[in-house]
């Protein structure tokens, strides 16, 4: 990864903060190529429609993101087309070679996983499907199911492999549906050698989409076809899990990673570094482990910052400047709570409604319980004013103070209402 890639990556991670996954892969999925000069940052999009989009919805975001990386003001530009002597596109992070076994870093907290992973990639072990690998975010879940994919197509080069997140799983089974076009959903999915599916959590809740995901899984298991399953938690936690998945998941090897230990963040630090082509002496990979102890995904952002810093800067980064990149990196964790627009379209997507009838008038009584819903999580998470909170929903202080109420008073004698509330709270987290 070079280094402008690497700022551009650092970019969509803060995007990420404050946008649902659906509008950075709509928006920004198709973007061709990303350049920096100086202070000018460039965007190459494929149309007219998205560069103007993105300007108008998100210039403001990118340059608050550029700011915040380099303390420095950026201009943005975006163009549609492609210089004929630009670089091609950018490989998608499935075609990616840096995500192998070669490049994972083994630990305490996930050699178990690690083991597993290479043996359904090896096609060493039949009782190993599914491969259900659970954990919190940033843990290297992704990682391994890459890892996976590069090794199965080595040793089976016509190998039928699918990768698709749980959530456009259900976005594109729903679409597909509306069409008329679900025979077209089960063949493409029902074919398949190999299928990974990450984040498989937010496939739970909707019937439809469960349904259909039992009868695929069912047809690929029978068939002796490997499936492998991320999860932020182990099935028997998803209470809106269909009993019937639930089972079936739990049917293989369930295996968890966990946060690492401080010799494994030493050799992540080392191990990143030596990817982008340069070395991080001992001092500096110490700083970095004891103080950035969460997740492979943070501690990969500071060794990202770091290249970024030498390969634009042209000198040597010093102890200040590391020290620095790792203040920000701790402090943006600290700080990084989820948008009211995240916790609205989890909290639509959870209860399979449009975010439009959400905010809007409707007063049946399962929207409202929603509405009621989403407002309760965005005072918990954000602390807005209920002021604030009522001008989100185009509503007053004392409506939004009556909804706080409703929930409040439910929480207390509906174990029900408790456990969803827990469980859009865990799919909120999985966006950081």
């Amino acid at each position: 990864m070079n280094s402008v890639s690497a700022v551009w990556q650092l970019i969509l991670t803060r995007l990420r903060e404050q946008l649902s996954e659906t509008s950075i892969n709509t928006w920004f999925d198709e973007v061709e190529d990303v350049e920096l000069h100086e202070t000018a940052f460039l965007i190459i999009c494929p149309n007219e429609f998205k560069r103007d989009m993105i300007e108008q919805m998100f210039s403001a975001q990118i340059l608050a993101a550029l700011k915040d990386l380099f303390s420095a003001d950026f201009t943005l530009k975006i163009v549609t087309g492609r210089d004929e002597n630009a670089p091609a596109k950018p490989a998608s992070l499935f075609e990616r070679d840096d995500f192998t076994f070669e490049t994972f870093v083994v630990g305490e907290s996930n050699k178990l996983a690690y083991a597993a992973a290479q043996a359904v990639a090896d096609g060493a072990s039949a009782h190993y499907n599914p491969l259900f690998i659970y954990g919190d975010s940033g843990l290297g879940k992704t990682h391994l199911i890459y890892a996976i994919q590069h090794q199965f197509q080595k040793r089976l080069p016509k190998a039928k492999i699918i990768y698709i997140k749980g959530d456009d799983f259900l976005n594109e089974f729903v679409g597909l549906v509306r069409q008329n076009r679900g025979e077209e959903f089960r063949a493409k999915y029902r074919d398949a050698d190999l299928l990974l599916v990450d984040d498989v959590q937010f496939v739970a809740g909707r019937e439809q989409t469960q349904n259909e995901f039992f009868h695929t899984f069912h047809a690929l298991y029978e068939a002796g076809h490997q499936i492998v399953l991320t999860s932020d938690r182990l099935p028997s936690e998803m209470t809106l899990l269909d009993d019937r998945l639930r089972t079936r998941f739990e049917w293989g090897l369930m295996v968890d990673v966990q946060a690492p230990d401080y010799e494994t963040r030493v050799a992540i630090v080392k191990n990143k570094a030596a990817q982008r082509g340069f070395v991080i002496d001992d001092k500096s990979a110490d700083y970095i482990a004891k103080n950035v102890t969460t997740n492979v995904r943070r501690l990969e952002g500071v060794v990202n910052m770091i290249n970024a810093h030498r390969d634009l800067f042209k000198s040597r980064i010093g102890d200040a400047e590391i020290e620095q990149i790792v203040k920000d990196a701790v402090q943006k964790n600290n700080e990084s709570i989820p948008t009211p627009e995240v916790i609205i379209s989890e909290v639509s997507r959870f209860f399979g409604l449009d975010e439009a009838v959400l905010r809007g008038p409707s007063r049946s009584r399962n929207v409202v319980a929603a509405r009621n819903i989403a407002m309760y999580l965005i005072r918990q998470i954000t602390g807005l004013s209920t002021v604030e909170l009522g001008k989100i929903f185009d509503r007053d202080h004392s409506t939004a103070l009556h909804s706080l109420d409703q929930v409040t008073e439910k929480l207390e004698s509906d174990a029900a209402v408790a456990q969803t509330i827990k469980d859009i709270t865990l799919n909120i987290n999985s966006h950081s």
